[in-house]
């Protein structure tokens, strides 16, 4: 196979970033910043998106030195950038600034009515998908860092436990166990505010 010298792997890159040549790095943001931004804008809110990219590649160039090339340098940033908005939900629960509206009367009444009449109404309404979205933002609000992963993971991006595991750092078992409790936390989260 020819190699490219207009184009170093990955392998090459870091070396030359642990090697001094700090500059490569670019070439890595360059090559995965699409990767990186597509992550952390389906798990935090849109605008501290920018600064969790960024915490993203640089914790990463902290860490290239540790990196052992086991499944490929695009699954080692994934397992970065996933655990970076992990970090990103703990932070915002800890100090209690989850941006959340707040569940109104006007949101319980409209999830009654949704349920009672489910099969009388259009699910596929801009303005009673935006609702939908709002009451299930609010409830993965009131659910830890760790839960609203692990719920965001295996039932909102359809991963398997071992993928889920794999980019958590957690143990398939783990995975599994926290996504029963999770999913069931979060039930009981709903139907409190159902009954409001």
């Amino acid at each position: 196979m020819k190699k490219d010298f207009f184009k170093p792997s990955d392998s090459e890159i870091i070396r030359q970033v642990i090697d001094g040549k700090v500059n490569a790095f670019e070439l890595l943001i360059t090559r995965y910043g699409d990767l990186v931004m597509k992550i952390v804008k389906k798990r935090v809110p849109y605008n501290d998106a920018e600064e969790t990219i960024q915490n993203v590649f640089v914790r990463t160039y902290q860490s290239l030195p540790s990196f052992r090339n086991k499944g490929g340098f695009k699954h080692w940033l994934s397992s970065i950038a996933i655990r970076t908005c992990y970090d990103y939900w703990r932070k915002a629960y800890r100090s209690k600034e989850v941006s959340m509206s707040a569940l109104s009367e006007k949101h319980g009444e409209w999830l009654e009515e949704v349920i009672s009449d489910l099969s009388e109404q259009s699910l596929y309404e801009k303005g009673v998908q935006a609702e939908a979205k709002e009451l299930l933002d609010y409830a993965l609000g009131k659910l830890s860092a760790e839960d609203r992963m692990v719920l965001e993971l295996i039932y909102l991006e359809g991963l398997s436990g071992k993928e889920a595991a794999g980019l958590l750092g957690w143990s398939v078992t783990n995975v599994k166990v926290r996504s029963f409790r999770s999913r069931k936390k979060l039930e009981k989260i709903l139907s409190k505010t159902m009954k409001k």
